[in-house]
């Protein structure tokens, strides 16, 4: 049989997490995909799945064998898309990530006008407040905020957001609102931790970084129960700037120390390095791309 078929049907077994799941997903028979998987077996000379009547689970050597086959594949089909053509229309399974209310309110818009002009490509938005990894997780593209470390994938900045510390007006008239940052020391805290993993709270101004330790009245693991403690008038919090827009516009909230906010955090756009870019990415990285500078400039 052909390396790439038999490589093409180890890796829908894997994904599939079954037999039946991979041949449901190529559209072949089981059947010829139990003879794929012995014949492929029998080309290397080693195991690569363990199967009950229950589950398939990879072997150590089939672990790496994924990794690698995966990886020829993805090659395998940018060649492809290559020889079609830059104009070739864009098609089959794209996988795109973000954070949960970022893709909410950036990503998804931009995916409903991406499908309309591309009705053939199958999206799969993972939406996560998590640093998923592209590889592991079949991941095409994704936006991330954050500065990044070297990669093999490719970074595309497209804009910044801001970190701002805010509050409730109602807190503000009961507490006063501190002038510098070391008067937060004197206030109500509340540390959203995905964004503030430590007590201390950095700043800049002209140039100069001063870093103040807080002791907060309340701590969180998720950045919408931080906000929604800011807006009851619990205290003052530290959030992104998008994460708290629609509140500052109703009033419910209010950025204080604005003259020492730290650097804005960038956000990039990341997708998978290749000697070609598949049709279907290139056009969705180009579209978000577009949008994101937009959106990004105004907030």
């Amino acid at each position: 049989m052909d390396r790439l078929h038999l490589m093409t049907v180890f890796v829908a077994v894997v994904e599939a997490e079954g037999f039946a799941g991979g041949a449901r997903k190529l559209q072949i028979s089981p059947p010829a995909v139990t003879r794929a998987i012995a014949a492929l077996e029998d080309r290397l000379g080693v195991k690569l799945l363990n199967r009950t009547t229950r589950y398939v689970r990879m072997t150590e050597a089939g672990q790496k064998y994924y990794e690698d086959a995966k990886r020829i594949i993805t090659l395998a089909n940018e060649a492809d898309d290559a020889v079609l053509g830059i104009n070739a229309e864009p098609r089959g399974q794209l996988t795109v990530t973000a954070s949960v209310l970022f893709g909410r309110l950036y990503i998804m818009p931009g995916i409903v006008e991406y499908l309309s002009y591309y009705p053939n490509v199958e999206l799969n938005a993972l939406f996560v407040d998590r640093v998923v990894n592209m590889l592991e997780e079949g991941v095409d593209v994704a936006i991330r905020i954050a500065e990044l470390p070297d990669s093999s994938y490719r970074a595309l900045r497209v804009g910044s957001v801001r970190r701002v510390l805010c509050a409730s007006p109602d807190y503000l008239a009961q507490h006063g609102t501190p002038e510098t940052p070391d008067d937060l020391t004197q206030h109500r805290i509340i540390l959203a931790r995905g964004l503030n993993p430590t007590n201390e709270l950095r700043f800049q101004q002209d140039g100069q970084v001063h870093t103040v330790k807080v002791q907060p009245m309340l701590s969180v693991s998720d950045n919408d129960s931080a906000a929604s403690a800011a807006k009851a008038g619990l205290g003052i919090t530290r959030l992104l700037n998008y994460q708290i827009a629609e509140s500052l516009l109703t009033g419910q909230l209010k950025i204080v120390l604005s003259d020492y906010e730290s650097p804005p955090v960038p956000v990039h756009i990341l997708h998978r390095e290749g000697r070609h870019s598949s049709a279907k990415i290139r056009s969705f990285v180009d579209l978000m791309a577009a949008r994101l500078r937009v959106a990004l400039s105004t907030d």
